[in-house]
C-alpha cells in the first residue's frame, strides 16, 4: 500500500480535480465483473483502491498522472467496469483514475469519429446516428454486450469484438481503430499518438502500458437492425443456420483489407445461438418466444435480407418468434437481441442462479457441429452451450460461452482440459493477467511500449506476466 506521507502529497499536488477516499465509494469503483468467476471472486474480492479520482480533461489527467509518478504511487485506470476479467480491479492500492469524466464526441466525419476514451458506447452510437454529415446517420462497428453502460475507452483497452463481429471482424482487425491518443505515466508526461497497426501496443493491454484519452474509430452507415429470435427443435440444426448465415454473410460483407465480395446473400450485425437450458433465464423477458423446449438463435438482421433470413430459418426447421427493431423493443420493454449473446448471456443466468460460471472457447471453422452434440451427451447439465458466431480478417470463428455448473476449481480445470483434448482453444477467463487469459504468450510490442509510456511499473501492476521488477527504471530523488 502506499505510504501514507505520499499519499497525502499526492492529494494535494491534484488539488481542484474530483476525488475522494470514501470508503463505499471505493468499494465499487474498485470492482468489476470478476464475479462471474468465483475464482476470481476468491482472488480480487478483497482488492481495493486508495483514492478515486475523475479527471474532466486530457490536462486533468496529466496533472494526475504527474502526481502519481512524481510520489510513486499505482495508478489503475477505469471505465464502465462492465469487464469479467478483473481488468480495472487495483491488486496494489493506489489511486483509481475514472475515466468517464472524458466523455466528449470531438468530431463525426464520413466513416469515422473522434471521441474521448470515457464516453458511454451508447452515447457514441446515438451521436454518430444522430449527426447528419451522413444522410440517415451511422453506426460504430462493434460494440460489448454492455453496450449501455460500457465506454469506448474500456472496450479498446480490454475487450476483444462482440455483437457487430459477425460483419465487421475484432477491434485488432485493420481500419476498424485507426487511432488512440495515450497519456504517460512520467514526472512529466507526454501525450503519444499511436495510428495504424501500433494501436496494438495499447489495445487490450488492460491499461497497463498509458492512459488512453482520445480514439479515433471508423463507422459505416447505419442500418435499423432487426432483433430476431428464431427456435428449432434440435441444437444441432440452430448451429446449422448459424454455419450457413456465416458462411453467406461471409460472402457478402468485407472486413479488413479482405477484397469485397461480389455476391449479395446475407447482411447481420449478430448471429448467436443458445441450447434450450437457458431459456429459464429467459423467461421474464421473452416467455413464449423462448420456450424450455426449444433451442434458439438470437440475431440482429439486416431489414434488407430479412425475407431472406426467414426463409433460412424455415430451410432449417426454425420457426420465427420475435422480429422488432430495438426502438419498437424498447417500447415493449423488451431488451436487444444483444443483451441476449456474448457475456450478457452468462449474466441473465447469474441473476436467478449464481452457482453458474462461465468458459470462453474458440471452435475451429468449419464447426464440427457432431463434436459439440457429443460434448453436451458428456457432461450433461453440468455445462449448457451457447456459441458466438464471428469472424476476423483470416475468416469465420466460433467462439463459446457455455455455462457451467460450479463445483471446485478441480473440476473446473478438468472440463478446460476436455475442450482442449477436443481440439478446442480455451482463453481462460478465471485469472486476471492478459497472458494467463486470453493472450496465452507475452505480447513482446506491448512490454516496450510499457518501458516507454510507463517506466516506473506504475500502472495497473500485476496485471501482465510480461513486465518484470527489474524493468523498472529506479526512481531518482
Amino acid at each position: 500500500m502506499t505510504h501514507p506521507a505520499h499519499l497525502r502529497a499526492f492529494l494535494a499536488a491534484i488539488e481542484g480535480i474530483d476525488c475522494t477516499q470514501e470508503n463505499h465509494t471505493l468499494s465499487v469503483k474498485s470492482k468489476d465483473y470478476f464475479w462471474y468467476s468465483p475464482l476470481l471472486q476468491q482472488s480480487l474480492g478483497d482488492k481495493l483502491g486508495e483514492v478515486w479520482v475523475k479527471p474532466r480533461d486530457q490536462d486533468e489527467v496529466i496533472r494526475v498522472a504527474a502526481a502519481a509518478c512524481q510520489h510513486q504511487i499505482n495508478l489503475t485506470v477505469r471505465g464502465g467496469g462492465t469487464g469479467n476479467y478483473g481488468q480495472c480491479v487495483p491488486l496494489e492500492g493506489g489511486v483509481i483514475l475514472d475515466i468517464t469524466g472524458l466523455n466528449r464526441v470531438l468530431s463525426i466525419r464520413p466513416g469515422q469519429v473522434r471521441c474521448e476514451a470515457g464516453v458511454l458506447m451508447m452515447d457514441l452510437e446515438r451521436a454518430v446516428r444522430a449527426d447528419p454529415c451522413v444522410s440517415g446517420g451511422q453506426e460504430l462497428l462493434m460494440y460489448p454486450s454492455t453496450r449501455d453502460i460500457a465506454t469506448i475507452g474500456g472496450f479498446v483497452g480490454g475487450g476483444y469484438g462482440g455483437a457487430g463481429s459477425i460483419r465487421n471482424g475484432i477491434l485488432k482487425d485493420p481500419g476498424n481503430v485507426t487511432r488512440i491518443k495515450v497519456v504517460t505515466l512520467e514526472a512529466q508526461p507526454r501525450v503519444i499518438e499511436l495510428t495504424d497497426a501500433d494501436i496494438q501496443k495499447v489495445h487490450h493491454a488492460f491499461g497497463t502500458n498509458g492512459i488512453m484519452t482520445e480514439l479515433t474509430l471508423s463507422l459505416k452507415p447505419a442500418v435499423d437492425w432487426v432483433h430476431h429470435i428464431a427456435l428449432f427443435d434440435g441444437y444441432p440444426q440452430a448451429l446449422q443456420l448459424c454455419v450457413a448465415a456465416t458462411d453467406a454473410i461471409s460472402r457478402t460483407v468485407s472486413i479488413g483489407g479482405n477484397p469485397r465480395p461480389n455476391e449479395q446473400l446475407m447482411d447481420a450485425f449478430l448471429i448467436t445461438a443458445v441450447e434450450r437450458r437457458f431459456s429459464p433465464f429467459y423467461e421474464k423477458e421473452f416467455g413464449a418466444r423462448f420456450p424450455a423446449h426449444r433451442d434458439a438463435v438470437f440475431s440482429m438482421i439486416h431489414p434488407d435480407y430479412l425475407e431472406r433470413w426467414r426463409a433460412m430459418v424455415v430451410q432449417h426447421g426454425g420457426q420465427e418468434t420475435m422480429a422488432m427493431t430495438e426502438q419498437a423493443l424498447t417500447d415493449a420493454g423488451l431488451p436487444p437481441a444483444f443483451e441476449c449473446g456474448w457475456n450478457h448471456t452468462t449474466l441473465m443466468a447469474l441473476r436467478l442462479d449464481r452457482s453458474w460460471t462461465n468458459l470462453q472457447t474458440i471452435h475451429a471453422w468449419p464447426l464440427d457441429i457432431a463434436q459439440i452434440t457429443q460434448q453436451m451427451q458428456r457432461w450433461g447439465d453440468e455445462v449448457l452451450m451457447h456459441h458466438e458466431f464471428a469472424r476476423d480478417h483470416n475468416g469465420p470463428v466460433v467462439f463459446g460461452l457455455p455455462l457451467v455448473a460450479y463445483f471446485d476449481k478441480d473440476r473446473l480445470y478438468e472440463i478446460i482440459g476436455e475442450f482442449e483434448a477436443d481440439g478446442c482453444a480455451v482463453l481462460d477467463n478465471h485469472v486476471y493477467t492478459i497472458e494467463g487469459g486470453g493472450m496465452k504468450t507475452i505480447d513482446s510490442a506491448q512490454i516496450e511500449f510499457k518501458k516507454i509510456a510507463d517506466p516506473h511499473g506504475l500502472m495497473n501492476p500485476g496485471k501482465t506476466e510480461g513486465w518484470q521488477p527489474g524493468m523498472a527504471v529506479p526512481f531518482t530523488a
